[in-house]
């Protein structure tokens, strides 16, 4: 038996009306009777007689979405589990007498096919002070339909286009996979949405294009991307036609990717820079041989050349050092080398980030966060 805490669901009795009554002289209005008497000048009898405790249905109808399983609850698609369904059901459905008090609700359920369940119902309560008993056998019907959202999805609905795009380069299938878990993120971190779904996505030349259901998650999406991955947004709107009277409107939304991402190694005005951080108008750059920070807009840097990625970056141990030079083994031909420390070298780390640029091997600083975008 499962217990439903319904509580007080209506009025309670007013203060002072509660319990039973007696005075010299007064009797039943309706039998004449003498003995305790309601608030409405009633025997227990005669009051017992004329009070219905609860009423129920005897049949409660209910819509399931066939495709997805979300349950119509109010005028909204839910997913929600048998008990808590049930629960709410005879919530919507019991009404109980507005003069009881302290009423409780208990119920079971008797599974009779995957539409159909019996609700057994028992309810207790006081009514002026006797304790009224009442129980209830509705049957409770499940019927498919299907939900908007998946009526939109079977249809190809979509709000938004979203397109992944790098400047000056092909995304490579490892980058196109970094972006796209991203939309799984931002999807687990928001509040559950019907709409938050793709209708389409694939691969185009030059990146990869997604439909998606909500304008609303495809911005979201797209603060997501330039946030870890820096880049630009750009957005457009098209007119898709008329609903109640106000124009019905399509996101496009193009993000472009850099051809650079933090901790790789460019070429920037002659010089070479380490990508240090992100921010809104460009990536903050640091030199690679001197403490120096500027930073760069995205336009300007559509001019700079990536030298070494991080991802081509080897971590080595130092063999010996000394005040401005370390010996370390040469990654690719096992021969001892000799690298000038960073500028930033704390003169007692075993290790050592080098990039092969322009012909030989370079100490790469470290940055402030202690390393680069963890893909290495």
């Amino acid at each position: 038996m499962t217990i439903l805490p319904l509580g007080r669901l209506l009025t309670e009795i007013p203060a002072g009306k509660s319990g039973n009554t007696m005075a010299k002289g007064d009797f039943c209005i309706v039998c004449g009777s003498e003995g305790p008497l309601s608030s409405d000048r009633m025997c227990e009898s005669c009051l017992r007689s004329r009070v219905t405790l609860s009423l129920m249905p005897e049949k409660i109808q209910q819509f399931r979405c066939a495709k997805c399983g979300a349950h119509e609850v109010k005028g909204r698609w839910s997913q929600i589990n048998s008990n808590d369904l049930c629960d709410l059901r005879i919530r919507e459905n019991l009404v109980i007498d507005e003069r009881s008090d302290n009423s409780q609700v208990e119920f079971s359920i008797q599974e009779i096919d995957d539409r159909t369940k019996r609700l057994h119902i028992e309810v207790n309560a006081e009514v002026d002070g006797y304790i009224f008993s009442d129980s209830h056998s509705p049957l409770l019907q499940t019927s498919n339909a299907v939900c908007p959202p998946c009526t939109r999805k079977a249809g190809d609905y979509f709000e938004a286009i979203v397109q992944l795009r790098s400047a000056g380069r092909k995304l490579s299938p490892k980058e196109l996979s970094d972006l796209r878990k991203t939309l799984d993120q931002v999807i687990s971190s928001m509040e559950p949405n019907p709409m938050f779904f793709v209708t389409k996505e694939g691969s185009v030349p030059g990146g990869w294009d997604l439909q998606m259901g909500s304008k609303a998650l495809a911005r979201a999406w797209g603060r997501k991307l330039v946030k870890l991955f820096g880049g630009t947004i750009k957005e457009s709107s098209t007119v898709v036609g008329v609903s109640d009277g106000a124009d019905v409107t399509r996101l496009t939304m193009s993000y472009r990717k850099p051809a650079y991402g933090i901790g790789d190694v460019i070429r920037y005005k002659k010089s070479i820079w380490l990508v240090d951080s992100w921010q809104k108008d460009g990536p903050i750059i640091r030199r690679m041989d001197r403490f120096e920070r500027t930073g760069a807009t995205w336009r300007d840097m559509e001019r700079s050349i990536v030298v070494c990625p991080s991802i081509d970056q080897k971590v080595v141990q130092i063999l010996n050092r000394d005040s401005s030079g370390a010996e370390f083994m040469d990654p690719v031909d096992y021969r001892v080398a000799t690298v000038a420390l960073p500028y930033n070298d704390d003169g007692s780390s075993r290790e050592l980030r080098i990039g092969f640029i322009d012909g030989e091997w370079l100490a790469v600083p470290v940055t402030d966060k202690g390393g680069f975008d963890g893909r290495n």
